[in-house]
């Protein structure tokens, strides 16, 4: 009984390592065959939970996507904002009646934003809803920020003066040391710091040499 137990034993093994050798083929076959977008085993093996929903395009940016490839054919020679350009005139001449599939289509992909993104805030624990807030406000910051420089500047608020260092680096950086720009800035960074302060100074450039070129005839004066 020993003999015969151990022989079945034995091709019970060899039918199961047949199994496997047989899927794991077929697996290598599938995965050869199919792109990788179609077979990711981490995605396979892993749940991760989903982002939150993206916000509904508006009535007009609907309008924008469906018109965009239809006027990017008729001037395959325009520029893409060219070709916004045009979308939005269009867009100015539509009737409220034409206008209005693209903006219903809107509002009812802005009520599904609701409801799926209450559902998405019921799924954070507490510390990532307390995260995105912090985020949020990182974020209006910036923009406020943004928002501010930008009237200042069309207020006609004048730039701040270059220091030294970045006069150093504009005037050098064709002759710096190295191939690429950050070995040429950590060459000029190396070079400043070797400076004394004396030479560090921005002062008035002397020329040794100046040279009048005369109008119109062509000769020079030294």
């Amino acid at each position: 009984m020993a003999p015969f137990s151990l022989m079945s034993a034995g091709v019970s093994l060899l039918a199961k390592s047949f199994t496997v050798f047989s899927c794991t083929s077929s697996l290598q076959r599938c995965t050869s065959v199919l792109p990788a977008a179609f077979f990711n085993p981490v995605r396979c093996l892993t749940s991760q939970t989903a982002g939150p929903p993206k916000k509904p395009l508006t009535g007009y940016m609907r309008y924008v996507k469906q018109q965009q490839p239809v006027v990017a054919r008729q001037y395959p020679d325009t520029k893409a904002v060219d070709v916004i350009r045009k979308i939005a005139q269009q867009w100015r001449l539509l009737s409220p009646d034409q206008k209005r599939p693209f903006e219903q289509a809107s509002q009812l992909a802005r009520e599904q934003f609701k409801v799926d993104f209450q559902r998405y805030q019921a799924q954070l624990t507490p510390f990532q809803i307390k995260q995105q807030t912090l985020e949020r406000k990182v974020r209006l910051a910036k923009r406020k920020a943004i928002r501010k420089k930008r009237e200042l500047t069309n207020l006609g608020k004048p730039k701040r003066p270059r220091s030294p260092f970045n006069i150093f680096m504009s005037e050098h950086f064709e002759e710096a040391r190295g191939t690429s720009t950050t070995e040429k800035l950590t060459s000029l960074r190396d070079d400043w710091r070797n400076l004394f302060s004396h030479q560090k100074h921005v002062g008035p450039l002397f020329f040794t040499c100046i040279v009048f070129i005369q109008p119109f005839t062509g000769t020079t004066r030294k």
